[in-house]
């Protein structure tokens, strides 16, 4: 059977994708220049109250918060969050490739696991931090938009197996 998706989930998950990766990895830099240099002030940092930097370097920028609770600090499980997203985004872009039924359900299941984390660390950021994080922010609006383009791609499989089948 030759299945192909609409042009726009693709372009959206390249988009996503990349936009996602790019906030993980300046987080990254963002947390790996604050822990070297303590002065160090980062774009994203506008403020007292808007701080990426801050967010970063508090107990929920590795392993979520939870991790620390099960291993040492320094375990090489308590990544920072940034380096999970990279992975995250990754994968979505990888799976992304593959038409496959199990590839479609694997896309959504990661998307809720992220936006799961994301109102996760978006309950921590309002009401624990009680900080704005533009960078994180905008990482969870991109999660949100690739659980929706998971969710009309997993559709638009099983609609186009009903009609093959």
């Amino acid at each position: 059977m030759n299945m192909s998706m609409p042009r726009w989930e693709r372009k959206a998950r390249i988009f996503l994708c990349v936009l996602g990766l790019c906030l993980s990895v300046y987080a990254l830099h963002v947390e790996l220049s604050k822990e070297r240099n303590p002065d160090y002030r980062a774009m994203c940092d506008l403020g007292e109250s808007v701080s990426c930097s801050k967010v970063f370097t508090s107990r929920w920028g590795r392993g979520f918060g939870l991790v620390q609770f099960f291993f040492d600090q320094d375990s090489l499980l308590n990544q920072p969050n940034s380096v999970l997203g990279i992975i995250f985004y990754t994968l979505q872009m990888g799976s992304g490739l593959s038409l496959s039924k199990k590839a479609a359900m694997f896309l959504v299941f990661s998307s809720w696991v992220s936006v799961a984390g994301s109102l996760y660390l978006a309950s921590i950021l309002a009401f624990v931090l009680g900080d704005f994080c533009m960078v994180c922010v905008s990482t969870y609006i991109v999660n949100f938009a690739l659980l929706f383009t998971n969710l009309k791609r997993r559709g638009a499989i099983e609609g186009l197996k009903e009609k093959a089948g």
